[in-house]
């Protein structure tokens, strides 16, 4: 792997502790699994998925307390689990994904810092360092022209800064900050909703989807790969596009808007969360944020700019999370 960019292993790649890894996802009593999260706290090293395997959830918390019967339930039926993981991976080497895993180096660092990171990502397209700089531009698919330019804009002016643009693929703000960044010669990344190997959502970005690919940028997903879009994916992709980036800038959105929710997961994730002027003048709920101090202003690029780390301290910090973790702390 090369100091700037890398990619996650092939399916047909993955060692052993991976696929019990992912075999302790696929785990299931019912409708009901092993919290994922729970998983990915707990399994980031060989000794953390043998106890797993063995029937215990060491941590001491309300997720461990519910999942622990679900655990002890599901896991005679292991080798059932093994035969959906198979059937999954097949479908993303078809497509020609990749896997990382929080027992993997290359897992984005800015994402291990968070308590609710997915166990894996599937991805196409490299993974790459440059992502530690990253901001998130979001907003309402139903936007107006002006956010459709503030969105640009304020994108076009985070690329010539060197910042990764993330963005979650949807119509209006989302498409065109993945648009201005390909047009700026920026790298973006697309979290997607959906499974690797589902049909892109919504359908008419698919060619979009794929040129970020081919402009070295690339889509990620937290789901497995044959997974089709549900109401309850889209927030849980929000936790992903949050946790991958050093803040979130919200552009527009409306009190019942997926970008709001963006903005109170970026806060409870200690990320930066940046609310366009325009934004706080116009919506409730954001002059709310930004009373209770949980948000900033952003009257222009530099208050975005200003308060943004390094590439190399997102690394830094997502390396000691993981050495705090193999030194089971």
């Amino acid at each position: 792997m090369s100091p700037t960019t890398g990619q996650g292993r092939l399916p047909s790649e993955l060692p052993e502790l991976h696929h019990d890894l992912l075999a302790l996802c696929a785990l299931k009593v019912g409708d009901t699994s092993v919290d994922w999260s729970l998983l990915a706290r707990t399994c980031q090293t060989a000794a953390g998925i043998e106890t797993v395997l063995g029937g215990d959830l060491p941590e001491q918390s309300s997720a461990s307390r519910k999942s622990l019967p679900v655990l002890r339930s599901a896991l005679p039926h292991l080798d059932a689990a093994r035969e959906r993981v198979a059937a999954e991976l097949e479908a993303a080497e078809h497509v020609g994904a990749r896997l990382v895993t929080v027992l993997d180096e290359a897992y984005p660092a800015n994402l291990r810092l968070i308590p609710n990171l997915p166990p894996f990502l599937f991805h196409l397209g490299e993974l790459s360092v440059r992502d530690g700089r990253s901001v998130a531009v979001v907003g309402t698919r139903n936007c107006t022209e002006d956010g459709r330019r503030r969105a640009a804009r304020m994108t076009r002016g985070l690329v010539d800064a060197d910042v990764v643009i993330y963005s979650g693929l949807a119509k209006g703000i989302d498409t065109a900050a993945h648009q201005e960044a390909l047009t700026s010669g920026g790298r973006t990344v697309a979290v997607m909703g959906t499974g690797i190997a589902s049909k892109i959502y919504p359908a008419e970005n698919t060619s979009l989807a794929r040129s970020i690919v081919d402009a070295g940028g690339a889509l990620f997903s937290q789901f497995w790969p044959t997974s089709t879009p549900a109401r309850w994916t889209f927030p849980r992709r929000n936790v992903v596009t949050s946790g991958s980036t050093l803040g979130s800038v919200v552009i527009e959105a409306s009190s019942t808007s997926g970008a709001k929710l963006q903005a109170r997961v970026a806060a409870e994730h200690g990320k930066q969360v940046f609310l366009l002027h325009s934004l706080a003048t116009s919506e409730a709920w954001a002059a709310d944020m930004l009373a209770g101090h949980r948000a900033i202003e952003v009257f222009e690029l530099e208050d975005v700019l200003d308060r943004l780390g390094s590439a190399t301290q997102a690394q830094q910090a997502g390396q000691q999370r993981l050495q705090l973790a193999l030194a089971g702390l």
